[in-house]
């Protein structure tokens, strides 16, 4: 175990986040293509200075490559404004809105009144040479089991362009990811531990999917600042994977050490590999990369929509995930669920709470294995069963028409294309003729369990029985 006091650690982590809503400073939709782009062009960049009057290390560095940059272009989905070739349109009050979500969940106290600046870009990432990006909120916390984690701010901004292929003295970028709003959170760098990174990190990482964020690869971007006594910080780009985190950070302060040793001590930007080691970028950015952006006016945000956003916050994804399992959800119904489907389940457990696994079961393994058994795409089996009928469904069954075990038939009933009257009306066999059937298929399989024998009787009755009472059935006569 590290000496962390003894070494002077301490750490801050930035993290960026894709917010699920329309761009920034647009109307263009956030979503990636990998179709054919409509055009291409190209453009050279060249540094200017910030609001300081000077130019900043790591612009300056940038500038003298050289290099020259080809953007990849959609005619329905990317706009004048990515383009650089029109002014901005007022911010999204959507994405707005939810960084003010996260904010408050972070604690931190809004700016009542901020102004939209420019960030000087030049490696091509951004068209015109910087991202727009404003400050929405500042003085924040997390609690960790090693302390409180300060939060310095909160700030809305463009993502940049994706990067497509690079070669000497070019780059060919993507314009369907410039300007998706994303959200960046700073901490203080008052992380004093690998252990305390991570799970801070993973707090973090719970308040954002508990608002409107999208999900998958790329679509969050992870940095930490590491230093020890005697080393100017580093800054280590996709700090992404939580089982890597400690490891990562670790294997940092071993390299500063071996640094000051040689009696360096030079700040710079890595990045994270795979096996936990980094590897140099370029120098670390100064403060000398930002002024205002004159198209857009001062951004007001209210306390009336502070309080009515205050009322509305959503909760946290580790609360959603206890509540599930105390209502009986398995781990992978859990998952199922949060992964699109949350919505859709608290919707249907106010028409019918009694089942919970019932419902997440409708919602979720049913209609994939509906899709892989009669060979429909997932689009479809969703198309029948919209949100109306299912409701309907649960109602039958709190008015006794319909018993919990005969949902899955009459789903399968609907999907070979009977109307939701038709499918409900499943052929029952009496408890004698059941009782008989059951005795003859455990006489020609003897020896099984009574799970087993379960299975091989709803195969071979196909959903005509009841559940419950078969199995009574099977345990009588597996126990005479």
């Amino acid at each position: 175990m590290k000496d962390y006091e003894k070494l002077g650690f301490k750490a801050g982590l930035e993290i960026h986040q894709q917010l699920d809503t329309h761009k920034l400073f647009s109307d263009s939709p956030s979503f990636l293509r990998n179709d054919e782009p409509d055009y291409l062009i190209n453009r050279k960049l060249h540094a200017i200075a910030g609001e300081s009057g000077e130019i900043d290390i790591a612009v300056k560095h940038e500038a003298l490559l050289d290099k020259e940059f080809f953007y990849e272009g959609y005619n329905d989905t990317v706009s004048l404004v990515e383009l650089d070739e029109e002014p901005p349109r007022n911010i999204n009050e959507e994405a707005l809105e939810i960084a003010l979500q996260i904010s408050l969940l972070l604690n931190c106290e809004i700016y009542p009144i901020t102004q939209v600046m420019r960030k000087t870009v030049i490696d091509g990432s951004n068209t015109s040479g910087f991202q727009r990006t404003v400050l929405i909120a500042h003085n924040g916390f997390i609690e960790t089991s090693f302390g409180k984690v300060l939060i310095e701010s909160v700030a809305l901004e463009e993502d940049s362009a994706r990067i497509i292929s690079r070669e000497e003295g070019k780059a060919i970028y993507r314009l369907d990811r410039l300007g998706i709003p994303l959200v960046e959170i700073t901490t203080a760098p008052d992380i004093f531990s690998s252990e305390q990174i991570k799970e801070a990190a993973l707090k973090i990482g719970d308040i954002l999917r508990s608002c409107k964020v999208k999900r998958g690869i790329g679509t969050i971007r992870q940095d930490v600042n590491v230093s020890i006594k005697g080393h100017d910080r580093v800054e280590i780009k996709g700090f992404q994977d939580p089982k890597m985190m400690v490891e990562t950070a670790d294997k940092e302060i071993e390299r500063q050490l071996a640094e000051i040793k040689k009696g360096e001590s030079i700040g710079c930007v890595r990045n994270a590999l795979p096996d936990g080691t980094t590897k140099f970028l370029r120098p670390l950015p100064g403060r000398a990369r930002m002024y205002p952006e004159t198209d857009l006016e001062l951004l007001k945000i209210n306390l009336e929509k502070i309080n009515k956003i205050k009322k509305n916050l959503p909760e946290l994804r580790s609360n959603i995930r206890k509540s599930l399992k105390k209502r009986g959800l398995t781990e992978e119904l859990i998952n199922l669920v949060l992964a699109g489907h949350l919505d859709e389940f608290t919707t249907l457990m106010k028409v019918y709470k009694e089942d919970p696994i019932l419902i997440a079961k409708m919602i979720t393994i049913w209609r994939s294995e509906f899709s892989k058994k009669m060979k429909k795409s997932l689009e479809e089996i969703e198309g029948i069963f919209s949100e109306a009928i299912y409701e309907k469904i649960l109602e039958k069954i709190k008015k006794g028409i319909l018993k919990n075990e005969d949902v899955r038939e009459v789903l399968i009933n609907m999907v070979q294309g009977q109307e939701l009257e038709e499918a409900i009306k499943i052929e029952k066999i009496n408890d004698d003729e059941l009782e008989e059937k059951i005795r003859k298929l455990i006489k020609k399989n003897p020896g099984l369990r009574v799970n087993a024998y379960m299975g091989i009787v709803i195969k071979e009755m196909k959903g005509k029985i009841d559940a419950r009472k078969a199995m009574e059935i099977i345990k009588k006569i597996v126990t005479d």
